[in-house]
């Protein structure tokens, strides 16, 4: 009976360090997938944040709540299974349609960069928007609304990004990974988020706050009418702080804008060289290697990987700009007017007569 007792322990560990091995190995591949699809991460960080704007202080988490929810919806109810009959009954489309993002993605990238240098002002607001303004809670229906909707197209590039990196494993191996990412990912993109979006708020509140000692550590003060010593101490900290953060926000939201600029084109680039490469053209994946390699030499040796990784980033960057320069082109002078011409209302038999 002993014997089968430790003979039964002697199992029970064997699987739960094939279970542990089973979770390390979600994990590990979690985080490979993760970081090839850093940028769009860093753009759905640095566009989200602008859906919050404008409401009272007090609806800005709640906005950002309910926006992170709809992207775990989007990413766990509709893409996952979505992304896993992909690769059960077609499994040689996620390549092409992984270049297609990509050509989004330069698109995207390429739009900003465009804004940048010849910016057009701000786009008219439509007919919903302009009879939402007097309305608070139609208006910020709206806004989740379509921050989901731009989630939507973020999150799939996301889900295929990271199906791509596991391609070769089993199916539940896949699924495991995909709902890994998808929750961990929103959950870092939205935290980020909420903490940018109140960031002014905090910064305002250390500011103006000369007792701070009193009010956020919750000491005794000694004076019911004015700030102890620990509290002009602490003021002397916390206040200069604050203001940092109040004016340092708007450069660091322009700095994280342009961060997630540069990591949609790179990433773009890169999806739709190595795309090319597996469909056995790779004359400029091998170009922008060589390239990258050469560079790195000239540096001394520790800074070489860095160096290599920074210029073939790079060279991805610039040919994701071409690309995404060209789709602008073709969208303005094509897809566009064609889009117009269909949607062209009809004269009606009355304005006719």
């Amino acid at each position: 009976m002993a014997s089968g007792l430790f003979a039964l322990l002697d199992d029970v560990a064997a699987i739960a360090k094939v279970a542990a091995a089973s979770v390390d190995d979600v994990a590990a591949q979690a985080g490979k997938a993760g970081v090839k699809a850093a940028g769009v991460v860093i753009d759905d960080a640095a566009v989200t944040p602008r859906y919050a704007v404008g409401f009272a202080a007090s609806r800005e988490l709640p906005i950002i709540w309910r926006i992170a929810m709809g992207s775990l919806r989007n990413k766990l109810i509709f893409l996952l299974p979505g992304a896993l009959l992909l690769a059960l009954i077609a499994p040689w489309a996620i390549t092409p349609l992984l270049m297609a993002g990509g050509v989004f993605l330069c698109f995207e990238g390429a739009e900003k960069v465009l804004e940048l240098v010849l910016p057009h002002g701000a786009h008219g607001k439509n007919d919903s928007e302009a009879e939402a303004v007097g309305d608070p809670a139609t208006l910020e229906r709206q806004k989740i609304a379509g921050a989901v909707k731009t989630d939507f197209i973020l999150s799939a590039e996301i889900m295929a990004i990271t199906l791509a990196g596991v391609s070769d494993q089993s199916f539940w191996m896949q699924a495991a990974v995909l709902a890994l990412v998808g929750i961990g990912i929103t959950a870092a993109v939205y935290g980020v988020v909420a903490l940018i979006v109140k960031a002014d708020d905090v910064g305002v509140a250390l500011a103006a706050n000369p007792r701070p000692a009193t009010s956020l550590l919750g000491l005794l003060k000694r004076n019911p009418e004015g700030a102890n010593g620990f509290d002009r101490a602490l003021a002397r900290v916390t206040q200069p702080i604050g203001r940092g953060l109040v004016l340092g926000m708007p450069h660091t939201l322009s700095l994280l804008a342009a961060v997630g600029t540069a990591a949609m084109l790179w990433v773009g680039g890169g999806i739709i060289i190595h795309g090319l490469e597996s469909f056995g053209l790779s004359a400029l994946g091998h170009g922008v290697h060589a390239i990258a390699v050469a560079a790195a030499h000239i540096l001394p040796a520790w800074l070489t990987p860095t160096a290599e990784w920074l210029v073939g980033a790079a060279l991805s960057a610039v040919f994701g700009l071409v690309v995404g320069a060209v789709t602008v082109v073709v969208m303005q002078r094509l897809v566009g007017p064609l889009i117009r011409l269909f949607r062209k209302p009809r004269p009606s038999s009355e304005a006719a007569h």
